[in-house]
């Protein structure tokens, strides 16, 4: 009779505590549905996007967590002085190898098309690694935490060259590209808000933390790049594309006008040198005006971007905003910024393909624009207004180009295009930064530079992109 009362007695302490361990996962179980109904919806669960964004959203959290532990070491520990020393030795020893290694990457990766998913769970588990050994050194800023970091880039820079070449292998029915892409792309910002305060937390800690949560999450990230379908390691039906045309190509007659010697039509020019043994690959620069003027006007973006970056982080270092600390002036470019960035990503969804070259030369406008009054009137307002509207801008030209290319690129080497693309503004984000970080800390003279680097976008792409959007795509590929 004891051995059931204790029996009886023990059932309701049992029942108790797994309604408490329930009412204790419920947040984190519901909140892990919610995001896999959000990132699942609409077909992206079925094709393989959904995960995709998910491994996005890892890699956006995970490369934040460096980004902070490597900020409070080079820049914020240190005096003015002292730190625009560091950052230039950051960028000597990171940047100017990745210049030199960037046009490596994507033919490098374009080699690799049965690997797609092994080559992105690589570069997530290097960077795991690489954060363990960085967090050695990153409390004392010995210059074994450059080498490191320099390995941390371009692991960052190959997984999102990789993961530009996957994304038009997973859309669902129905699914544009430049859609698929904002989805992407606001999974990695919104990861980067919630991961960016965990990691200023973590550093209260200690300064190796936000390296220890980095290689957690890249150590999670490694696993989830297996779990993508295995239809990201075909290459059926791919072809290498070539980011310049030769002249002769240039010379060719428009497409669908070739004649022969007799006069007689011969069809598509690609379609009469395969016919005549002589077939290659199209390139960016000869499937239309449309994709190259697009690629110059997302290089002046992306270079304001790398610009924008350094020049303010010294700039408000030393001179911040009126009335504010220097950490707050921060806290309010960085906040415009990533605002704007997101406002872009969700109006490039809605808007979808709709005349992405008048997009492009529009929001190229619009940020020349806005840069010139800025540097007229440099004020706090304005500089927080230029922010915003330089991540609003980059974001929806970004996606324009992606719809153009989606448009105007055969799918058999649409891929590979991506990749050429990705690797070309990532060097534009590295000029730019180098440019930033060179220059005097005058207000006024910095954004009139910002304003110069986007005239020089906006004259070599705007006339272009208009011309070819009033003649139309010459043979788009994509209804």
């Amino acid at each position: 009779m004891a051995a059931a009362r204790s029996s009886d007695g023990s059932g309701p302490l049992r029942r108790g505590g797994r309604a408490m361990a329930r009412a204790l996962r419920a947040p984190f179980t519901g909140t892990a549905r919610g995001i896999r109904k959000a990132t699942h919806a609409h077909g992206a669960g079925e094709s393989g996007l959904g995960k995709l964004i998910e491994l996005h959203a890892v890699n956006g959290a995970g490369d934040v967590m460096i980004t902070v532990a490597l900020a409070s070491t080079v820049f914020f520990s240190v005096p003015t002085d002292e730190a625009r020393g560091r950052v230039a030795l950051y960028l000597a020893v990171t940047m100017a190898p990745f210049t030199l290694l960037a046009p490596v990457v994507g033919p490098l990766l374009d080699r690799l098309p049965h690997g797609r998913r092994a080559a992105m769970a690589g570069a997530m588990f290097a960077r795991a690694v690489l954060a363990i050994t960085m967090s050695g050194a990153v409390a004392t800023g010995g210059l074994e935490l450059y080498p490191a970091a320099l390995g941390v880039l371009v692991c960052s820079k190959a997984y999102g060259v990789v993961r530009s070449a996957v994304v038009p292998r997973l859309l669902p029915p129905r699914f544009s590209l430049v859609k698929a892409n904002s989805r992407v792309t606001l999974a990695g910002l919104l990861a980067t808000g919630v991961a960016a305060p965990i990691g200023a937390g973590l550093q209260s800690i200690g300064s190796p933390w936000p390296l220890y949560g980095a290689c957690a999450i890249f150590l999670g990230g490694t696993v989830l790049a297996f779990t993508l379908p295995h239809k990201v390691d075909s290459a059926k039906g791919e072809r290498k594309a070539r980011l310049v045309v030769p002249h002769e190509e240039a010379a060719l007659p428009p497409v669908s006008t070739a004649k022969d010697a007799k006069g007689g039509r011969t069809g598509s020019t690609w379609a009469a040198r395969r016919r005549n043994g002589r077939e290659k690959p199209p390139g960016l620069r000869s499937v239309g005006p449309s994709v190259l003027h697009g690629l110059q006007a997302n290089a002046a973006h992306r270079a304001l971007s790398g610009f924008l970056i350094f020049f303010l982080a010294f700039l408000l270092r030393e001179h911040p905003l009126a009335g504010q600390s220097a950490a707050v002036s921060l806290g309010i470019v960085g906040v415009a910024a990533g605002a704007g960035n997101a406002a872009g990503t969700a109006v490039g969804s809605w808007l979808r393909a709709r005349g992405p070259e008048v997009i492009v030369a529009t929001v190229l406008g619009l940020a020349l624009g806005v840069a010139v009054l800025t540097a007229v009137f440099f004020s706090t307002v304005m500089v927080a207004a230029l922010t915003a509207v330089a991540g609003f801008t980059q974001a929806l030209s970004k996606l324009s180009l992606d719809a153009m290319i989606q448009r105007d690129v055969p799918e058999e080497v649409r891929t590979s295009a991506f990749a050429r693309s990705e690797t070309l503004l990532q060097m534009s984000w590295v000029v730019g930064g180098a440019i930033g970080i060179a220059l005097p800390l005058n207000g006024v003279l910095g954004i009139s530079v910002a304003a110069g680097l986007l005239a020089l976008g906006a004259v070599a792409s705007v006339r272009g992109l208009l011309g070819a959007a009033r003649r139309g795509s010459p043979h788009p590929r994509v209804a």
